[in-house]
């Protein structure tokens, strides 16, 4: 077992081990060695020995600064990133369980990638190039949400002369400025929160917001004050088809300002892409999968007037103007060979529904 003064690999040596092994994620928990997710599995290094609780804190100290140390003191809980020159970035959270400190890890690519390459939807590069409006990607934790929004800004900053500010939490892609000016600011590095980068963003003149998450009342009111202004204001949510993300951004506002809420996301909605990442028929990797709804007259009647279950419905029917539902995008990709039946299955939103499709 790994004594509590020293362990036989440094971080950078176990974060390295990781990008070489293909790992998405690394977990550093008291009393079992570090822990890669590989494929969706949790891969124990048992050539390792079992971390201590001194372990693991000494070896978060080569990961953050001591201002991070005592933020982590007073919370509980802290977002990070680092950076591992020529290996990759790393997006970091420290938490604390049984009374000890637990860290995770989601590996981070240097380089953008291309966003035809990812396997979006037909129709979403040309998101890349609205005026204006409100563009959410939705999808559960490690969906790859940031890394479709980070391909998205890469095609504004390389095609188009245009100010652009992101928000995040913590910064994960980098940017170097391209056609466009980009600022990226880290909560709790750049400004003190969300909230308060949100109330200052506007003054920065910018024709492009990303804000890494809407989660709460103030970055969403901010986020539909700025997208009905004229700026283009991309953004993610924690929720599964787009029906959900209406419903969930109606919900967080009180029942009297729920019907001026609806009046403006119905304006300044442009598109909701959902996605999931399932594990490719091979086993070695993962697609994704991508429901896509495009904000048309009959989406914003059905917006303004409450009736998200519809939604659905019109998605299914419009599958010639680029949209479609999770479930038509898992039979797309089953029909390719790309995933199994029973992934399709297990990853679909209507099992009644999605049989039918595999049927066809």
């Amino acid at each position: 077992m790994g004594n509590g003064n020293s362990y036989p690999l440094s971080m950078d040596q176990i974060l390295t081990m990781a990008v070489e092994q293909k790992a998405s994620d690394v977990h550093l928990v008291p009393m079992t060695p570090p822990i890669f997710r590989i494929n969706r599995n949790m891969v124990r290094m048992d050539d390792y020995p079992v971390l201590s609780p001194e372990n693991v804190k000494k070896l978060l100290v080569q990961l953050v600064k001591p201002h991070q140390i005592e933020r982590l003191k007073n919370d509980l809980e802290l977002d990070f990133s680092y950076a591992l020159p020529r290996v990759s970035r790393f997006r970091g959270n420290v938490m604390f369980q049984r009374g000890t400190v637990s860290v995770a890890l989601r590996i981070v690519p240097f380089e953008i990638p291309d966003l035809e390459k990812l396997g979006v939807a037909p129709g979403v590069r040309d998101l890349c190039s609205l005026p204006r409006g409100l563009v959410l990607v939705t999808g559960p934790t490690g969906s790859g949400k940031s890394t479709t929004l980070a391909a998205m800004i890469d095609i504004i900053n390389s095609e188009h002369e245009l100010n652009i500010v992101t928000i995040e939490d913590p910064i994960e892609f980098l940017h170097a400025h391209k056609k466009s000016s980009i600022k990226q600011r880290e909560v709790g590095f750049d400004t003190i929160s969300f909230a308060e980068a949100l109330r200052h963003v506007l003054r920065h003149d910018p024709d492009v917001i990303l804000i890494g998450e809407m989660r709460d009342l103030d970055s969403i009111s901010i986020a539909l004050t700025a997208a009905e202004t004229g700026h283009l204001v991309f953004s993610t949510l924690h929720t599964q088809t787009a029906p959900l993300t209406i419903n969930r951004i109606v919900d967080v506002f009180a029942e009297h300002q729920r019907d001026q809420v609806r009046q403006q996301l119905s304006g300044t909605l442009q598109a909701v892409l959902s996605q999931q990442l399932i594990p490719n028929i091979r086993g070695d990797g993962r697609v994704l999968a991508m429901e896509f709804l495009k904000a048309n007259n009959a989406v914003r009647t059905m917006i303004r007037e409450g009736k998200e279950h519809q939604l659905y419905s019109v998605m299914q029917a419009s599958h010639a103007s680029g949209m479609r539902t999770m479930d038509q995008a898992l039979t797309e990709l089953c029909a390719a060979g790309k995933i199994s039946r029973g992934e399709a299955l297990g990853k679909c939103i209507d099992m009644k529904e999605m049989e039918r499709l595999l049927q066809r």
